[in-house]
């Protein structure tokens, strides 16, 4: 058990997948593992174990933004000595061609601000997805029928954001989407030595204002947990 987290030794899988929101984390855990059990309910944050295809794997959730998202990967890591981790969530679509339900294959974060900025002081480090996992979300989002994009993301550390300045210049440099933890789960896996990636829904779109209905969320988002999945045992 940790702080932020319930679950004994042996219950958190080698490979963890990271929905923001807990109650995706159950959504994807009954509807894509056998036998899944819950592990963790630690301040609400949901995670559970189960199997697929034969594979264990843990979903957990993770909450909104990086400060939060750091908390259960370093534990994660530190404490349970997860080795994949891949965040499945949601973004803001950025550029014309990437439309709301297309997935998004996060190859590096931009971000302004990160809780590990302060090591790295003047020094503007670069996050970036490990490369075996992006190549096999790829393989597999080919033979999905969602429409995929891979390339750069901006990992925000604010939802309402009021730097319209800033946003025009993710969109002129090619950001495909902008969400609010992937940043620093790259940071963290570089740290550690852990694989990462980020597979994203896009659920609206800042240039359309074009926008998901909460009801019609879950089923579009269950092509990036197929794509996490076949991506973290390829």
């Amino acid at each position: 058990m940790t702080i932020h987290i319930g679950a004994q030794k042996g219950e958190i899988a080698e490979t963890v997948l990271l929905p923001g929101d807990p109650y995706r984390a159950k959504w994807a855990a009954e509807t894509f593992l056998e036998n899944p059990r819950l592990v963790n309910e630690v301040r609400g944050m949901l995670g559970y174990t189960g199997t697929w295809k034969g594979n264990a794997v843990t979903i957990q959730g993770s909450g909104m933004g990086m400060p939060s998202l750091s908390i259960y990967v370093n534990e994660l890591i530190r404490d349970y000595d997860a080795k994949t981790l891949i965040r499945i969530g949601s973004c803001g679509g950025m550029q014309e061609k990437v439309k709301v339900r297309d997935v998004i294959l996060a190859m590096a974060a931009t971000t302004t601000s990160s809780p590990s900025r302060g090591i790295f002081r003047e020094v503007n480090f670069a996050p970036c997805a490990d490369w075996s996992l992006l190549q096999a979300a790829a393989k597999a989002a080919a033979g999905n029928d969602a429409n995929t994009h891979i390339g750069g993301i901006y990992s925000s550390d604010v939802f309402y954001d009021e730097r319209p300045d800033l946003n025009e210049q993710m969109v002129r440099h090619g950001i495909l989407g902008v969400e609010m933890e992937a940043a620093e789960l790259y940071t963290l896996a570089a740290r550690y030595g852990r694989r990462a990636l980020a597979v994203l829904t896009v659920s609206d779109h800042l240039l359309t204002g074009e926008a998901l209905p909460s009801d019609q969320r879950e089923s579009s988002f269950g092509d990036m947990v197929e794509i996490a999945l076949e991506a973290a045992f390829a």
